[in-house]
């Protein structure tokens, strides 16, 4: 494997170094275009008009950071932890957004909400996804309910998948080979495979994209310990997007997929219930079907985003189990600006979950919504609006959102001050109600607030820092709770007082000079009251991305994960995790026909040794070699 890489680095150096030669940039003929947000507001609004840190991660990002999961990408950013990332390619996610988890992550896909009405978080597997087919991602963090209803408490995660060519046909083919290893393992073998297709195009008012993705990844237990077998993980995705243009009005969009993901996992068997090395098996299927019509009118639009979702999840071990599930939602929308300051949207959103235990369960929600954005003339914007949440079990519950914002000119750029206040509403999910061993019909309703207050400095390429601190508030937190730990009896329950978590969270990014970009960002968070595990006080991460010429870059991350606690199932007491560093390195070539690129990714380039989860085993030191093929 080392001469693999001794080699590819030898041939990606040497025509790196041709293309430099041929570089001719004059960097003042480049104009950066305003930076536009949409999540925010549904708008797509100069940033320095939004009132929110939104982070955005390009297509050219994605692209740098193939061979991770969307997950890994995500993971990088200031105020996230997903927890489970750096684990076995099977290992279920946890959204630490915040000091919230999963129930409070929405995930939207091409501006349509998705969830699983089956998971015990009602929440979206990130698993299920190809980073290969994504676009683009905005990432909204606070509460969100007011435009996107229940669950957007921590953040929102809107996911645009990739988009039609204007050639009548475009063709382009990835291949990643990797390894897949733990730190004490130093037989690095390839066993990592994750393979893409993609033909999409444009012909006059039709366009179209049809995608196909696989990945298969053995060679690492999930369990950690000696004389572990490896756990293999299998993902299949195939996706294809449809648009028809009527007239310059009327537009429909018609989206399909198909995803699954077969992994072997490790589990609790009896008669001991202790975390060991087994051989249960998990398997999920998603089959989505939406339709996204739209008319556009003079200064509006009237929208429409509509799906249906079946969700089918087994689990094969002591404790079987079996669910099938489905989730309808319909949000209509109209969008009116008066003028070219005041921004606003209508709408309402009727879902319906429905999953089967020993019998059918359902709920639904049927939300009035409106919000509103002023955009002055001399600085001062304001984002406000308020849904009201008809839910059939918890009936009627009113979130709303206040956020104002200043702007003002600061050389060749803007500064911002910004503050925001808005709650939210989490509706306890099917499982948590009414599983037959763990649910409690009795659960309230869980009711979040936060208040945000920051600043952003934007100078272009040359500067762009911010800073922010925000406060929240839960109340009715619900929680596993071991009743009887001697029986192994658990159920959820309401938290008796209120979780308050408060922290900061600050960005930067610059050009340094010509080529080499740096960006940085440092989370503190402090739980004030509550219960919280895996939950790290100090996050930070970093990336130094040199580009040598128009078609080679090279790029190394930094990432450090603080001391935090975790629960030992063996004893149901709390145990410290210790800090942890990790660095990655990036290597990418384009050939000069634009046709060809290759690249080299090396994670955990010091074989740090490290527990994300109590028992389960981490990545160590490992190597991708991938390439990509547009035709």
């Amino acid at each position: 494997m080392k001469k693999v890489v001794a080699g590819f680095f030898t041939l990606v150096l040497y025509c790196a170094q041709m293309e430099a030669q041929e570089q001719v940039t004059d960097s003042m003929a480049i104009q950066q275009l305003d930076e536009v947000v949409v999540s925010d507001s549904r708008f797509a609004l100069k940033r320095e008009n939004s009132g929110k840190t939104i982070i955005k991660i390009t297509a050219a990002e994605i692209v740098q950071n193939q061979g991770r999961s969307i997950a890994e990408l995500i993971n990088s950013k200031s105020g996230i932890e997903i927890n489970g990332s750096r684990s076995v390619a099977g290992q279920n996610l946890s959204y630490f957004v915040r000091g919230g988890n999963n129930r409070q992550v929405l995930v939207l896909i091409d501006g349509i909400q998705v969830n699983d009405p089956s998971q015990i978080a009602n929440d979206f597997d990130l698993r299920l996804l190809d980073l290969n087919t994504i676009e683009n991602i905005e990432i909204i963090k606070g509460a969100a309910s007011t435009l996107y209803g229940n669950a957007a408490a921590t953040a929102v995660i809107s996911i645009t998948t990739k988009n039609a060519s204007k050639e009548k046909v475009a063709l382009s083919l990835s291949s990643i080979l990797g390894t897949n290893a733990s730190q004490d393992d130093d037989n690095k073998t390839i066993s990592n495979f994750n393979n893409g297709l993609n033909i999409n195009g444009t012909l006059e008012k039709f366009s179209y994209v049809i995608g196909f993705a696989n990945q298969y990844t053995d060679g690492l237990s999930a369990a950690s310990g000696v004389n572990t077998e490896e756990d293999t993980f299998s993902r299949i995705n195939t996706n294809i997007k449809l648009g028809y243009r009527f007239s310059e009005a009327f537009n429909l969009k018609v989206f399909g997929s198909f995803d699954k993901i077969k992994n072997d996992i490790d589990g609790f068997p009896a008669p001991l219930f202790q975390f060991a090395d087994t051989n249960d098996k998990s398997v999920s299927e998603q089959l989505r079907f939406a339709i996204a019509p739209s008319f556009k009118y003079q200064n509006g639009s009237i929208s429409m985003n509509a799906s249906i979702t079946n969700i089918d999840r087994e689990t094969i071990s002591d404790f079987p189990s079996v669910f099938e599930s489905k989730g309808y939602n319909v949000d209509i929308f109209n969008k009116y600006v008066f003028g070219e300051q005041l921004y606003s949207i209508i709408g309402f959103n009727y879902q319906k979950n429905e999953t089967l235990f020993a019998e059918e369960v359902t709920y639904t929600n049927n939300d009035p919504y409106a919000n509103m954005v002023y955009v002055s003339e001399f600085g001062l914007n304001l984002n406000a609006g308020a849904r009201l949440n008809k839910h059939s079990e918890y009936g009627s519950q009113l979130t709303y959102n206040f956020n104002p914002s200043y702007t003002f000119g600061l050389g060749s750029g803007y500064g911002k001050f910004l503050g925001s206040y808005s709650t939210s509403f989490i509706a306890p999910s099917l499982f948590q109600l009414f599983d037959g061993t763990f649910g409690n019909p009795d659960l309230e309703a869980e009711e979040n607030r936060t208040l945000e207050s920051g600043f952003e400095w934007n100078l272009g390429k040359k500067l762009r820092f911010s800073g922010l601190y925000f406060n929240r508030n839960e109340m009715n937190t619900v929680l596993f709770t071991t009743i009887d730990p001697a029986n192994f009896i658990s159920q959820y329950t309401n938290a008796e007082g209120e979780a308050k978590i408060q922290g900061v969270e600050f960005e930067i990014a610059s050009e340094l000079f010509l080529g080499l970009n740096f960006t940085a960002n440092y989370t503190f968070t402090e739980l004030n009251e509550g219960n919280r595990v895996r939950l790290p006080k100090h996050r930070a991460n970093a990336n130094l991305n040199y580009k040598i010429s128009d078609r080679t870059n090279t790029a190394i991350t930094y990432q450090y994960v603080g001391s935090r606690e975790d629960t030992d199932f063996s004893t149901f007491q709390n145990v410290a995790l210790d800090a942890y560093s990790l660095i990655d390195f990036y290597f990418g070539h384009q050939f000069k026909n634009n046709k060809l690129k290759l690249f080299i990714n090396i994670t955990n380039i010091f074989n740090e040794d490290y527990q994300e989860i109590i028992g389960y085993s981490t990545r160590g030191r490992n190597y991708n070699l991938g390439l990509n093929v547009s035709l």
